[in-house]
């Protein structure tokens, strides 16, 4: 595949929600834009029948039937059998997206580099990760995760047809793929979509990894079929998210938007990595929790175990407090921005796990207007599988929106 160095993050439209079909200029506009409706179903949806794609797209039978017989001569869906909803009866021939259209997701962790192979659909085909023992620089990270690609190379070039990479990453990134500022790695205006790019030898899209998140979990998690969906997600490298507004990402400018971690909580807390004190990401880390606990590396599953059974009074205060302080902080966000689900992954899950009366009293009672509306309070269900999927999304982006231009060639 020859390197191109395009890679600013595509607009994403809602996970679950199919883009409709809508008024354009042209005969062939509206067949592109049908073909994506359709594509774009099929992948976060899954396997779904002929009647199921007509009336989540509004779309005749007879136009469906054409649709559905281009993406199979693309090879972007296969045939398979489909049980009848909610009716006992024989399977019929339903379309699922081609698993093996692929891309690489590659994650970037202080301590690891981690690399998968995502299909179409969001199967994770395999996966590997490199452990580190300090935050690699950027030439490092990108040294290791082509070390890893070239290892999957063979059983690529083998079984599948790869469409370029998505990386995630903890910080600021902007619309052409620089990290601006990413504290917990140590990097600071790295254009790391040229950088890997070049590593990689394939179109490489670079992004938050809060944002990529947030639009995993609503294409395939807890906030399918939901159009107005807060993301949030906690863990070692601070707080991020993501905000899905009439189903679309919310980016912002040079797509910063999202940034819920710097949210000033406690104007005489703890200093914050971008300078100012008391932000929700350090008044709510796990660090304080982990240490009362006097435990290292705890994955989230391993976590919600161990809180579960704790009696110290003084890591129920603590956790409390915490709870108390992510209360505060979801009321000011469903207040801002009038979601349908809040949806808390990672960190952020366990405290829901724990305090979910807590927390649910919160969303529900004190935001203004409150009695007028319902805001649901969820865990995000992907958990340790979401970073796995979520950077691929950010390669299959431009396929989904132009499945013709895009699709892979043999």
């Amino acid at each position: 595949m020859t390197p191109r160095r395009t890679a600013a993050p595509p607009e994403f439209p809602t996970s679950s929600v199919v883009a409709r079909p809508a008024a354009r200029t042209t005969n062939e506009d509206v067949r592109q834009q049908n073909l994506a409706a359709v594509l774009q179903l099929v992948h976060g949806a899954g396997a779904t029948s002929r009647s199921e794609i007509g009336a989540s797209t509004g779309l005749n039978r007879s136009t469906v039937t054409g649709l559905v017989q281009e993406l199979l001569d693309l090879q972007l869906v296969c045939e398979t059998a489909v049980k009848p909803t909610g009716r006992v009866g024989r399977p019929s021939l339903g379309v699922a997206a081609e698993d093996r259209v692929v891309a690489l997701s590659v994650t970037a962790d202080p301590l690891a580099v981690s690399v998968a192979l995502v299909g179409l659909g969001g199967a994770v085909h395999s996966r590997v990760r490199h452990d580190l023992a300090r935050p690699p620089s950027p030439r490092r990270f990108a040294q290791v995760a082509a070390s890893l690609v070239a290892g999957m190379r063979a059983d690529i070039d083998r079984h599948y047809r790869l469409i370029g990479a998505g990386v995630a990453v903890p910080g600021l990134v902007d619309h052409g793929g620089t990290v601006v500022l990413s504290p917990s790695l140590g990097w600071r205006r790295e254009h790391m979509a040229h950088r890997l790019t070049d590593a990689l030898g394939m179109e490489v899209t670079v992004g938050n990894d809060a944002s990529v998140g947030a639009m995993a979990e609503t294409r395939f998690g807890i906030g399918r079929g939901i159009d107005n969906v807060l993301y949030l997600s906690g863990s070692m490298n601070g707080i991020g998210g993501g905000l899905v507004l009439d189903g679309a990402l919310l980016r912002g400018t040079s797509g910063f938007a999202g940034e819920f971690g710097h949210t000033v909580v406690n104007t005489s807390g703890a200093l914050c990595s971008c300078g100012r004190r008391g932000c929700l990401q350090v008044e709510v880390h796990p660090a304080k929790v982990l240490a009362l606990l006097g435990r290292r590396g705890l994955d989230e599953d391993e976590l919600d175990i161990e809180l579960g059974l704790v009696r110290d009074p003084v890591i129920l205060a603590e956790v409390a407090r915490q709870v108390d302080v992510l209360s505060v902080a979801l009321t000011n966000f469903v207040n801002a921005f009038a979601p349908e689900m809040v949806v808390l992954s990672g960190y952020l899950g366990v405290l829901l796990a724990t305090s979910r009366e807590r927390l649910s009293a919160a969303v529900r009672i004190h935001p203004v207007g409150a009695e007028g509306r319902t805001v649901r309070l969820e865990r995000a269900h992907m958990r340790s599988h979401l970073m796995q999927i979520a950077p691929a999304e950010l390669a299959f982006e431009p396929l989904l929106n132009d499945p013709v231009a895009r699709a892979p060639r043999f």
